[in-house]
């Protein structure tokens, strides 16, 4: 019996690849080990029994003749000589005997058997034990093979746990809209035997999938919160193990062709098997003539020999005969089986119809023959596999995973206030939209980032408070009851992409929407490619405020839809030339410009229709002359002008007629004149020309009596005019990184200084005056550590008191 315990052993040292053994696999490993037995039981006979008797045959008796004539005697009593008549032999045959010793008879047997019994006879056991363990051999190679068997442990592996998960049944149950923890335990306990019994109903086809449930994952309320989150993450490990294994089973087919060459071999050994059987069985024969030259030594050259397993080993050969024509015909199906059916393409539809899972994909090679040979072993294994090959199911897991990560408490404590003074939360890089957002009923903004695939619910509609929306590169679809409650509600939107999937088409029907912020590669240009054109905003009746960044040759058409109550226009065009600005006359109603970037080399003439125009910002593009600023003593009602950034060389004389400026900002530019006419726009209150190449600052500058910010810092200037000290309201002056070496006394007027800059000149010490400066602390005055200490010890205490 240990043959049969090593085979045991060879067939279960894997127990689970038993799903990859169908019927006929299992049946003929049976047979096989039926065979075996045979085989084994065969041998021990040979080992433990006489396998061939032989008797000297009465014509053969040593000198009959001799012996009568010596002895006249008429004839012998006996056929054979006895012990006790032993008088009539002649002298040279007195050494032999009639009866035979043992030890001759021993010998007569093994040259017999040896050469008178057919090889059939005496091989018929070892021959059943070889074909027997080739048969073995051939029908488990595919699992040993190299190339094959990394395949199949991966896939037996994931398929045993995809089988067991717990979340496998979770997973059904929230495609199918159907609460698991619901289900009678006892009803789960027989289903897996009744799969397909009658008692199903046409009602619960979407159940039927929930069938299989084992009664250990059916548990308490109480404790499927916990779990849960557990099964969760196993199972989210198992959908990146199948979309792996998936891509690398279905490159090849090695696994189809190593099964259908062992089949084919076991069908050529079975016809081998049944033709030289069928041939020789009858040579095992219980008589056998035997003739051998030894007269020398025995006298005798005639036997006859009994076969003493003849019979058995008769009986066994038919019976063997009978079992191999079993395997070989199940060998023969199998083949049919192998050929007659497309095993390299399997389709999941039965199983798409019956869970409700429309996104099953079909499979093909290896990875659809394998799922072909689970389906002889158990349909249910395939059924529970193709939930992790869904995306439905997965990004239900993942939904789930993200409910329990983000809880409604830890949502809250990520809440802040953005700079519209609006209570927001920000999420990043998340495989989803958690669930439980729509739990922090106070939130008013939601900024989400690099989140994608995933579906606004219509549960939005919880978040009443909810006005600003920003979307950084996420690509997202919103329900239609969710859009309805978008467009009522929603007052900002934030929008950065890369590709048209990241534009959400449901904006344009945002009637409410007042401010939009888009950011990203728009062109009106359809012709061009990988860019996306911005379609009509008609129906944004609402839109105040539009700010684009992105890279216009000319402000697109779609504009001038709001062009009537658009009041802010923000255009960042990322330094490419901005050429056709015409449309910019029709945004009559526009209080704030900006055309930031645009490669602009002169102040645009579209501008100066917008007599409405508060704010214009002109920074970063590549204006020299300014010229035509004389033109903005038309826009009456503009108040801040900013012309940062750019190569100006001069202020012309014309900037005297700006008389409602009261912000001015020059700074980053190559000015080297501060013209004293720039001084009678007498309104300003903030004047920046910082980073500059100015030296001299003119006395005109006393006239700047509502000045409050002045910045001249990183220029050539080397000494400060006394006017300065007669602008009294001034709270910020910036005099760091210049030549300035001696800080008027008078600086003591400056009673409202609150932020003073000296740091990078050459000053040695500080006037004591700045004790009187009573708003300025230490932490506004921006100066060296050393030339602080200059000052009288109770001022730098005086300062050091907040």
């Amino acid at each position: 019996m240990i043959p049969v315990t090593e085979f045991r052993q060879f067939t279960e040292q894997q127990p689970a690849f038993r799903v990859l053994k169908p019927w006929w696999d299992v049946f003929t490993d049976y047979l096989s080990v039926v065979m075996l037995m045979i085989g084994v039981f065969g041998c021990t006979l040979q080992v433990m029994q006489d396998k061939i008797i032989c008797l000297p045959q009465r014509t053969s008796l040593p000198n009959q003749s001799i012996l009568m004539q010596n002895n006249n005697e008429s004839a012998m009593e006996s056929s054979l000589p006895t012990a006790t008549n032993l008088s009539y032999l002649p002298k040279e045959m007195k050494g032999l005997k009639f009866n035979l010793d043992l030890q001759q008879y021993s010998f007569i047997n093994q040259m017999c058997y040896e050469k008178a019994l057919h090889w059939y006879a005496k091989y018929f056991p070892y021959l059943v034990l070889i074909h027997t363990v080739i048969f073995m051999v051939c029908s488990n190679f595919w699992f040993k093979f190299p190339g094959s068997s990394s395949k199949i442990e991966h896939f037996v592996s994931i398929l045993g746990k995809c089988f067991d998960s717990p979340w496998t049944t979770r997973a059904l149950s929230e495609v199918s809209g159907e609460n698991p923890e619901e289900k009678d335990p006892k009803q789960n306990q027989g289903s897996k035997c009744d799969i397909n019994d009658s008692v199903v109903e046409a009602s619960l086809e979407k159940a039927q999938s929930l069938k299989s449930i084992p009664e250990k994952i059916v548990v308490d309320k109480p404790s499927a919160s916990v779990l849960e989150k557990k099964e969760g993450e196993q199972a989210k490990a198992l959908f990146e193990k199948v979309k792996k294994f998936r891509l690398h089973v279905e490159e090849g087919d090695i696994l189809y062709m190593m099964y259908v060459r062992q089949t084919v071999i076991k069908v050529l050994k079975f016809l081998l098997i049944i033709a030289y059987n069928s041939a020789l069985v009858s040579e095992v024969q219980i008589t056998v003539n035997c003739n051998v030259d030894i007269q020398e030594m025995t006298g005798y050259k005639h036997f006859s020999c009994n076969h003493t397993m003849a019979h058995l080993f008769s009986k066994l050969s038919y019976c063997y005969l009978c079992f191999v024509a079993v395997y070989g015909f199940t060998c023969l199906y199998t083949s049919y089986w192998l050929f007659y059916r497309s095993l390299k393409e399997y389709s999941f539809e039965y199983v798409r119809q019956e869970t409700g899972i429309d996104d099953i994909p079909d499979v093909k090679n290896d990875f659809a023959f394998m799922l072909h040979m689970i389906d002889q072993y158990d349909p249910l294994y395939s059924k529970r596999f193709a939930v992790f090959l869904s995306e439905v199911s997965e990004n239900k897991l993942k939904q789930l995973n993200l409910n329990h990560e983000w809880t409604a408490e830890k949502l809250r404590l990520k809440l802040q206030v953005n700079s519209n003074n609006r209570l927001e939360l920000q999420l990043f890089m998340l495989s989803g939209l958690p669930d439980t957002i729509f739990e922090v009923t106070e939130l008013q903004s939601l900024k989400l980032e690099i989140i994608n695939n995933v579906t606004i619910p219509a549960s939005i509609s919880q978040l009443e408070d909810l006005q600003e929306l920003s979307l950084y590169q996420c690509c997202l679809k919103v329900h239609t009851a969710a859009n309805s409650f978008l467009k009522e509600n929603l007052k900002v939107l934030r929008v950065k992409f890369d590709d048209s999937r990241e534009l959400p088409n449901w904006f344009y029907g945002l009637r409410n929407l007042e401010e939009l912020y888009l950011i990203g590669s728009l062109s009106p240009d359809t012709t061009k490619d990988k860019t996306v054109t911005l379609e009509s905003l008609r129906e944004l009746k609402s839109l105040k405020i539009l700010s684009l960044k992105s890279n216009f040759t000319k402000i697109p058409q779609s504009i001038v839809d709001v062009s009537h109550h658009l009041q802010r226009l923000y255009i960042h065009n990322d330094g490419t030339k901005l050429v056709m600005l015409n449309n910019l006359k029709k945004m009559v109603n526009l209080i704030d410009l900006e055309l930031v970037h645009c490669d602009l080399e002169r102040i645009p003439h579209a501008i100066f229709s917008l007599s409405n125009l508060q704010e214009l910002d002109l920074k970063e593009n590549n204006i020299r002359s300014i010229e035509e600023i004389i033109s903005f003593q038309h826009l009456r009602k503009l108040t801040c002008l900013k012309l940062w950034h750019n190569s100006i060389a001069y202020i012309p004389e014309h900037v005297k007629k700006l008389g409602s400026l009261e912000r001015l900002y020059f700074s980053h530019n190559k000015i080297e004149i501060l013209p004293s006419h720039l001084f009678l726009c007498n309104k300003l209150r903030h004047l920046d020309m910082s980073n500059n190449d100015i030296r001299f600052i003119p006395p005109e500058i006393g006239v700047l009596q509502s000045l409050q910010y002045f910045s001249v810092s990183c220029n050539k200037i080397e000494n400060l005019p006394d006017e300065l000290f007669f602008c009294k309201k001034l709270k910020t002056l910036k005099l760091g990184r210049n030549t300035l070496s001696l800080l008027s006394p008078k600086i003591s007027s400056l009673v409202q200084l609150t932020h003073l800059e000296l740091k990078g000149n050459h000053f040695e010490v500080l006037p004591p005056e700045l004790s009187l400066c009573r708003a300025l602390k230490r932490s506004g005055l921006v100066v060296e550590d050393l030339l602080f200490d200059t000052l009288p010890s109770d001022i730098r205490d005086q300062m050091k008191a907040e």
